[in-house]
């Protein structure tokens, strides 16, 4: 059973890595996490390597997301588009396993995307930067962690915003749909997050927005409306895992041929 899996999941990797698409990304990726330590460096600013990891970090995230919300985008919403869901649900294997296997080559192409941004960002930070060394800044902890810890966080906020793109691609069959709502809320949540202060509304403390970013927490141990992480941990949780009910709903109870 383990086996068949395993290979459903190879047959999802299989056709996000066989399109031209995917290694431009990846491509791109590579290049920013490695142009943003050589134009730092060009500033003769005087930064640490973590501190330029950070600052490359920071943008190249956004990169990732729009990266992982394409695939995930795709990776349902193609298959109708292109026909070729009747021959995949041919097989003999359940919907279910059909979904769960694009949902995890969709999570290793955004652990890729991390791993990419990670090795690359850190190679050239101290291929540049090593002469300078950080220091550790109190109850924030040493750069390293900071650094790390903020790769960690930002990770996270891709998963679930890649997941919000892959359930509306399940649901509407429409990858344009899925991509111009997904990056919306990317790109949007800061400022629902400011009109529903949760200092205003306590409701507004169960809000998904105002969660998928847990970099707060790395210099704070209070979260929005005074939580904390655990809450904040909680209150995501439940989200993907509605986000998976829906995606799971869809995917195996509606009509194919609708």
């Amino acid at each position: 059973m383990l086996n068949n899996f395993t290979r459903l999941v190879a047959n999802e990797n299989m056709k996000i890595y066989y399109r031209v698409r995917t290694w431009v990304m990846l491509g791109i990726l590579v290049l920013f996490n490695a142009a943003m330590p050589v134009m730092l460096y060009l500033t003769d600013a005087p930064m640490d390597v973590w501190t330029v990891f950070t600052w490359t970090e920071s943008f190249t995230i956004y990169l990732s997301a729009i990266f992982t919300v394409v695939i995930a985008a795709d990776i349902v919403a193609g298959e109708f588009s292109g026909g070729t869901i009747k021959l995949l649900l041919i097989r003999p294997w359940s919907r279910g396993k059909i979904l769960l296997s694009k949902f995890a080559a969709l999570c290793l192409f955004g652990l890729l995307c991390a791993g990419i941004t990670m090795v690359v960002g850190i190679a050239f930070s101290m291929l540049l930067f090593s002469g300078n060394a950080g220091f550790s800044d109190g109850f924030d902890g040493s750069p390293m962690s900071n650094s790390l810890l903020l790769l960690l966080t930002d990770t996270i906020q891709v998963f679930v915003i890649s997941l919000i793109a892959f359930m509306l691609s399940t649901v509407f069959r429409s990858g344009g749909l899925a991509i111009g709502l997904s990056l919306l809320v990317l790109f949007t949540k800061d400022i629902f997050g400011f009109i529903f202060n949760p200092e205003r509304f306590v409701w507004a403390k169960y809000l998904l927005f105002l969660h998928t970013d847990l970099s707060g927490y790395i210099s704070s141990p209070v979260g929005p409306g005074g939580v904390g992480l655990g809450f904040s941990v909680a209150i995501l949780a439940v989200y993907c895992l509605l986000f998976m009910l829906i995606s799971w709903l869809a995917f195996t109870k509606r009509d194919i041929a609708a």
